[in-house]
């Protein structure tokens, strides 16, 4: 194994016992814990939407490496599709279905 390889897995390694602890001190804090503050758990709530939007976001806006908002970017219409299709719904089914579909017409269509 030479050098290069060898930091390569010491930090993979180092970064999964620093993740594995980190939730694990969850664990432990919320066992001792009767009740989560309001406080927290109104600040929690922002935690999933905060991270889907932080995973799609660059997917939908960003093409070849710039930033593209504009009519020919599929992706950014099928997202916008999809959008609309979960804010009436609120059925993660057909807001996926919703988008794919969108999507590859389209992909086939432009």
């Amino acid at each position: 194994m030479s050098a290069t390889e060898l930091v390569v897995w010491t930090v993979v390694v180092a970064v999964a016992l620093g993740t594995w602890a980190f939730r694990v001190s969850f664990v432990f804090l919320f066992g001792y814990v009767d009740e989560v503050p309001p406080r927290v758990d109104r600040t929690l709530r922002f935690v999933p939407p905060a991270v889907i939007a932080a995973i799609i976001a660059p997917r939908l806006l960003v093409t070849d490496g710039s930033l593209a908002v504009a009519p020919g970017n599929e992706r950014l219409l099928a997202g916008a599709v999809a959008f609309v299709v979960a804010w009436y719904t609120e059925h993660i089914l057909a807001t996926i279905v919703a988008g794919m579909v969108a999507l590859w017409v389209l992909v086939f269509l432009l």
